[in-house]
């Protein structure tokens, strides 16, 4: 005779409840040893509760390029923009796109929002230009003699010396050390680096003024220089519009004027010939301390095309009379810099000179991350308080507060004893929400704000309804007269079934609303998604297991009014019984 297959063991863990709960309690104990190890023992929270600056830049289209707004360069801006900020060392800034044109920027409290705000609204259209002529800006002043200005598409050459030399006679341009004269100023920066040969520049004052070289003597000047030289005349930086519109729109191959500002309050205007290096040719850029004078420096290193290029220009240049030997550095439209040229570059280079340290790290920022393949214009700036961050922070914890309280009174009231289960349980899911979001933070940004905090007020109800689906299913099975152990297990599938549905569907809502919202209520679906994942983690892993064991204990199998499973409180009928099936006499059959 065959022996009896033995049947599967009971479901849930019913012989070895304790496994899970040991698995669970060691999920935990690495969750919190690692946030503490991390040093962030708390959530990351949002603009809206720690308090910071949001700025909204709205792409803008261009003229002759119809398509040039699409998800592909709205992504390509969103990571510059993160670069950009993230280089002025905030670690915890929030970039994200909002529709098809929009780019939301956070920026947590305790970083420079001025210096932020300037470095996200730039488009970064990045060129280097030679200096043609340089002059301090005010009201229109005459223009520049033809002599002085050469035709655009010129770069300069020996011959134009006289340009600054007039009145500098004696005096050598070495960056910081040069004397401006009246007329012609520098930026007071110099460019050294990798040394490719040394020219000797002629001195200053060895190349006099010659009367050919006069306005008076000048050839005819053609129609696009006198246009350059009007611009110039009529320029006045000090005019914000003017300034602004300097420069704008102009092809790389064009001749432009052009502001800038060495120090706050001063302007200078200039000339510049064609772009020779654009930004895309910088391969790295970074502030640093010259470890000889302890001044700060922005060290360059260029690509391979770039190399060439930088090369060709810096070996021209260093063989001009300031300004002339002046490259500008300039970022839509507007001069960030004007360094001279005291030899010829490479690959790599170092702009010294009037460096502090934010000015320095803004333009090795801006050399370094490049140009945005969009323009943007800045729609709003929201500054939260840190103040109105944590009154807001603080209403949310007594929301939630208030949330918590009813339900426990809630479970307390209606299940007695088993609430002390469905408590346990909502404290190891509040464990696990804690620690997670802590980590969640420097691992992926995640930052907790108010929408955020409102999905885990939402999911104390979630959770709660998990534990409450199974202990009905439990009392069921009492109420049809079964004792308290076999309930439990009987109970278990149906329960875990719905369990299952109803935080599926949760799920699904929140995985649905995070990928068609934008912004904050992003914040609430990840909440929400991540706490109904937990919530099966613990009915499954805690809940269930838990009550397997507190079935055994008297307290609960003997089923008193304080345990939540009284059978005459549940009104349980008798316990089923089987009865043997009695046959009807048979008739005797007639002969």
């Amino acid at each position: 005779m065959a022996a009896p297959k033995k049947g599967r063991g009971p479901s849930g863990g019913q012989g070895r409840p304790g496994r899970s709960l040991v698995l669970i309690l060691i999920a935990m104990v690495a969750l919190t040893g690692g946030m503490f190890l991390s040093g962030h023992t708390t959530p990351r929270l949002g603009i809206d509760l720690a308090g910071g600056t949001s700025i909204t830049l709205e792409a803008q289209n261009q003229p002759g390029k119809p398509n040039a707004i699409n998800p592909t360069n709205m992504n390509t801006a969103v990571g510059i923009i993160e670069r950009r900020v993230n280089g002025l060392g905030v670690s915890e800034a929030e970039v994200q796109t909002q529709g098809d044109r929009n780019i939301i920027v956070n920026i947590p409290k305790g970083t420079d929002s001025k210096q932020a705000q300037k470095q996200v609204g730039t488009t970064a259209q990045l060129y280097f230009r030679p200096v043609l002529t340089v002059q301090a800006s005010g009201p229109e002043q005459p223009a520049p003699s033809d002599s002085a200005t050469p035709k655009p598409g010129e770069s300069g050459t020996p011959d134009d010396k006289d340009q600054g030399a007039d009145k500098d006679k004696g005096e050598e341009a070495t960056g910081s050390e040069a004397t401006p004269s009246a007329s012609a100023t520098t930026q007071g920066r110099a460019v050294t680096g990798a040394l490719k040969k040394d020219p000797t520049p002629s001195a200053p004052g060895s190349d006099e003024p010659k009367p050919s070289d006069s306005p008076e003597a000048s050839p005819s000047v053609d129609p696009a220089t006198a246009k350059l030289q009007e611009e110039f005349a009529k320029l006045d930086c000090t005019d914000p519009e003017q300034r602004t519109e300097a420069g704008q729109d102009a092809k790389p191959t064009d001749s432009i004027v052009a502001c800038g500002s060495n120090v706050p309050g001063s302007y200078e205007k200039y000339v510049l010939g064609p772009a020779e290096v654009s930004g895309s040719d910088v391969d790295d850029a970074k502030a640093a301390i010259d470890q000889q004078t302890g001044q700060w420096i922005v060290s360059m290193e260029f690509t391979s095309a770039g190399a060439k290029k930088f090369q060709t220009i810096t070996s021209r240049l260093s063989q001009q009379q300031p300004p002339m030997n002046q490259f500008a550095i300039v970022l839509d439209g507007e001069v960030v810099s004007a360094p001279s040229v005291r030899t010829a570059l490479s690959k790599n280079a170092q702009i010294s000179g009037s460096f502090d340290q934010q000015s320095a790290e803004e333009l090795g920022n801006i050399l370094s991350y490049g140009a945005l393949p969009l323009t943007f214009e800045e729609v709003s700036v929201t500054t939260v308080t840190a103040a109105l961050g944590s009154e807001q922070l603080k209403g949310g914890l007594i929301a939630g507060a208030i949330g918590l309280a009813l339900v426990v009174l809630y479970l307390v009231v209606y299940y007695r004893g088993l609430s002390f289960i469905a408590l346990l349980s909502l404290l190891v899911s509040g464990v696990l929400t804690y620690t997670i979001m802590s980590l969640l933070g420097p691992a992926i940004g995640f930052a907790l704000n108010l929408p955020a905090v409102c999905g885990a007020i939402v999911a104390i109800g979630i959770t709660a309804d998990s534990f409450i689906v199974y202990f009905e299913r439990v009392r069921d099975e009492i109420r049809e007269g079964r004792t308290l152990r076999p309930a439990i297990e009987r109970a278990w599938p149906r329960a875990r079934r719905t369990i299952l549905v109803s935080d599926f569907v949760s799920f699904l809502a929140a995985a649905v609303l995070f990928i068609v919202t934008v912004g904050k209520v992003q914040g609430f679906a990840f909440t929400l998604g991540l706490t109904t994942l937990l919530d099966v983690v613990v009915v499954f892993f805690f809940t269930k297991p838990l009550m397997t064991l507190m079935g055994r204990t008297k307290f609960f199998s003997k089923g008193g009014p304080w345990s939540g499973l009284d059978p005459k409180r549940l009104g349980a009928q008798p316990p089923l019984r089987r009865s043997r099936r009695v046959n009807a006499p048979t008739e005797p059959k007639e002969a």
